[in-house]
């Protein structure tokens, strides 16, 4: 279910930017690349949930890009599964519902944002901690040596 998301409308990139300007004292990139390791929910029909570990990545080399992983137990091809979208759309999702290609993302309360990923096969509903993904942005504009790599 890999695929790129669209760019975000006009508006939402607009939030997305002073969003961004207010998430760090400097506006400057890091130099080094940035994972971070977070649980996320699956959301199904299911009254219970499945938990399961995602990667969130930035690579300097792609400043307007984040990518999500998915471990390749979860793909039936056995392969990890990477979702590559831009930062912008992610920056605004927390704030407000964003996004109309493959990646869809909105606030769901105070705490948690959901993100959908749409592909030919179906449709994925993924729930994380807005805190999680906020420290990830942070850590994406953080100046060089500032941001350090977790696993």
């Amino acid at each position: 279910m890999s695929a790129t998301a669209e760019n975000p409308p006009a508006a939402a990139t607009a939030t997305a930017t002073a969003t961004a300007v207010t998430m760090t004292a400097a506006p400057s990139t890091t130099t080094k690349p940035v994972e971070e390791r977070v649980c996320a929910r699956v959301i199904t029909d299911d009254p219970l949930y499945r938990t399961i570990p995602v990667a969130l990545r930035f690579a300097p080399a792609e400043p307007l890009a984040v990518r999500i992983v998915f471990p390749a137990d979860l793909s039936p091809e056995g392969t990890d599964n990477e979702w590559v979208f831009p930062r912008a759309l992610l920056e605004a999702g927390l704030q407000a519902p964003t996004g109309t290609g493959d990646v869809r993302i909105w606030p769901c309360g105070r705490v948690q944002a959901v993100v959908e990923f749409h592909s030919p096969e179906g449709v994925a509903v993924i729930q994380f901690d807005i805190a999680a993904l906020r420290r990830f942005l942070r850590r994406t504009y953080a100046p060089a040596g500032a941001a350090t790599r977790r696993a």
